[in-house]
């Protein structure tokens, strides 16, 4: 079961995103008894997860996380469904590389600023509305995603330096608001995944040469992770009442690990 800071039972979980690490964690937490609410652009992704879902599925609300007024209201849809919330995870966001991102030098403006807007304003956003309920009701937990290339780089295959960039930010953020919040009774971590075999990923899934570097990056996995190792440390840090400010590393040993690529 998950648990909020003051011990009891948190049934209430709004997830962002619909597929991927975000569905995974979705159906760990129906496991366990929560209710899950999901907030994801495309409502096809979302009908399907409920429906996966069953009696644990609360609703869904179809929104673009990265306008105002989208977020407002698929959290008070997302409030109003379960009576409250006790816990979010943020996982909405993804690929700058649509709009020119990858090496400095080389990214447009308009590429820096859509990438920034997929995974730092909808987190923001997603956070700001997390807090402004947790204080409302009786506090919470939130879990936002970052990843292990805010701090870990790998400039031969992962250069994107805009989507770096977005989650270093991620990391300062939910340090900064762990420590702002702790007293009222709301908690905030992070889990930072390495390579995981998710719909985002399908360009590396598809590059032997990529998947050979990965075998040894993340030697523990051997390869790419699985979306479900992601998912049951989010809702680990979910559960658990002791833990805040902290970034967890979901990584098979990227972090900790040379890798071998080629030349």
């Amino acid at each position: 079961m998950v648990v909020t800071s003051s011990g009891s039972v948190q049934r209430r979980v709004l997830v962002t995103g619909a597929t991927g690490i975000a569905a995974a964690t979705a159906h760990v937490l129906a496991a366990e008894g929560a209710q899950v609410f999901v907030v994801a652009r495309t409502s096809a992704n979302c009908t399907g997860l409920l429906a996966e879902l069953g009696p644990a599925g609360a609703g869904f609300a179809s929104a673009d996380l990265r306008e105002e007024a989208e977020a407002e209201a698929a959290f008070a849809a997302a409030a109003e469904a379960m009576g409250g919330l006790d816990g979010v995870v943020a996982v909405a966001g993804g690929s700058g590389r649509r709009w020119g991102d990858g090496a400095l030098h080389e990214i447009p403006l308009s590429g820096w600023d859509e990438t920034l807007r997929l995974n730092l304003t909808t987190t923001f956003l997603t956070a700001r509305e997390a807090i402004r309920h947790f204080r409302a009701g009786s506090g919470g937990a939130l879990v936002l995603t970052t990843s292990v290339l805010g701090w870990s780089p790998s400039p031969h295959y992962f250069a994107t330096h805009a989507y770096a960039a977005t989650k270093a930010a991620i990391c300062g953020m939910t340090r900064t608001l762990a420590a702002a919040y702790a007293d009222d009774g709301i908690r905030v971590n992070a889990v930072a995944p390495g390579l995981v075999r998710t719909p985002m990923a399908e360009r590396a899934a598809q590059d032997d040469e990529i998947l050979a570097f990965a075998a040894t990056k993340q030697p523990l996995a051997g390869g790419m992770l699985e979306a479900d190792d992601v998912a049951d440390a989010i809702v680990w840090a979910l559960r658990n009442p002791q833990i805040t400010g902290q970034i967890i590393a979901v990584d098979g040993g990227w972090t900790v690990s040379e890798g071998q690529w080629r030349h």
